[in-house]
């Protein structure tokens, strides 16, 4: 017998396991929420609140699926830990774009997107007790990993006076001795800053001294400005000795809904994140990982022209802002743009004001955590005209007079 009324409700309390109460709230799940209201009440509202990139996957790559899709091998059930060639391609893409050096088989782990390894990682490397750094502002599903595995974390404090890295002198010596991962961002999530490779020099040494795991995640390394090329955090020297970088193709090839994603690096970490996926997954359907293997070593140019595109459209929003009174950092890097919010106002409430009265979204600072407030992030993922035309309806606001 059922134990679930007509009505579709449990005839008995359900009682989740207590970790589903210490999950963090998706605050931007109420950010969608707002902006499908809006659209919903007919108006035109330019969504420049969201991550998503707005163009297709290039044709290649989307024709290599459909070719492979109809491969019977990718009909049965992927090696658990993803084929070969697709490990041996995202090695042959390091060693040209970044000159570093992996073993495909010891050092390369396929996952189920960026997303899926950042929570892993947590999993993998902490337990009650023990302590996560994390940036502030930061990606908020670094919190997620870290409440699911039970831990705890410490806010690194990313300012603007520090070019929004981190101060390791500045971590308090008991949060040390518990502190077992860390995770790193650059290009960053939500502030577009970069890092040099003298910060990462210091902060292997600061890892092997501290005995923390570093968890680069690398999600927008394709993407730099001013004919600057993002570093990785695996082109330090010793840094597959004290951690792992994971590398999406979501924002790079346009494959955000194809979910492929790697974690390169420490072999035994590399191990570990295998090992857990053994018991949780079998691997990516093999006509995408073919898909993702051509995306890999194909010629590049179509990366070269997204990242012209994005500068592009950089150039053109800031054209529009310095009209407007609105003085910002441009962006070094990501397709993200960090804008500080009139004084006077919480970045909840400008953001409001622009969704309510431009019909414009955008995602409050505070979002990111509490050393985001203040500002608010705009994504560079419409066109240039929308843009143009997004910057003009809030100067009509009157706001930075």
């Amino acid at each position: 017998m059922s134990n679930v009324n007509e009505a579709g409700v449990s005839a008995f309390p359900i009682r989740p396991a207590a970790i589903m109460n210490e999950l963090p709230e998706q605050f931007f799940a109420k950010l969608v929420q707002d902006v499908n209201r809006h659209v919903a009440a007919g108006h035109d509202v330019i969504n420049l609140g969201q991550g998503n990139p707005d163009q297709p996957t290039p044709s290649h790559i989307v024709e290599e699926l459909r070719e492979a899709a109809g491969n019977p091998q990718y009909h049965k059930y992927s090696p658990f830990s993803g084929y070969a060639f697709l490990k041996e391609a995202i090695v042959q893409r390091y060693r040209e774009d970044y000159d570093v050096e992996l073993d495909p088989e010891t050092e390369v782990a396929i996952l189920f997107g960026g997303k899926t390894g950042l929570i892993e990682i947590s999993q993998i490397m902490l337990q009650q007790g023990d302590v996560c750094l994390v940036p502030d502002p930061g990606y908020p599903d670094y919190w997620s990993g870290v409440a699911l595995a039970g831990a705890e974390m410490s806010f690194m404090p990313l300012t603007e006076q520090n070019a929004y890295l981190p101060d390791y002198s500045a971590i308090a010596p008991d949060v040390l001795e518990r502190a077992k991962l860390m995770f790193l961002n650059y290009p960053n999530n939500p502030t577009s800053a970069t890092a040099p490779l003298s910060f990462y020099e210091d902060t292997v040494a600061f890892a092997k001294e501290h005995e923390i795991v570093v968890a680069s995640d690398f999600a927008y390394g394709a993407i730099g400005f001013d004919g600057q090329k993002p570093v990785s955090f695996l082109q330090t020297p010793g840094a597959k000795e004290v951690g792992v970088e994971f590398y999406t193709l979501s924002k790079t090839y346009n494959m955000a809904g194809w979910r492929v994603a790697f974690a390169l690096g420490n072999r035994e970490i590399i191990r570990l994140i295998n090992l857990m996926q053994d018991h949780v997954y079998v691997s990516l359907f093999g006509g995408i990982q073919a898909a993702a293997a051509r995306a890999l070593t194909d010629d590049q140019q179509c990366v070269k022209d997204l990242v012209a595109r994005y500068e592009s459209r950089r150039n053109a929003f800031f054209e529009e802002l310095q009209k407007i009174g609105w003085s910002a950092q441009a962006p070094k890097g990501s397709f993200f743009c960090w804008l500080p919010v009139p004084e006077g106002m919480t970045s909840r409430e400008f953001a409001t004001i622009l969704l309510e009265q431009a019909h414009v979204a955008v995602a409050p600072g505070i979002g990111f955590g509490e050393g985001g407030e203040g500002y608010v992030r705009i994504g560079l993922l419409t066109s240039e005209e929308r843009l143009r035309e997004a910057v003009q309806r809030i100067g009509k606001l009157n706001l930075f007079a």
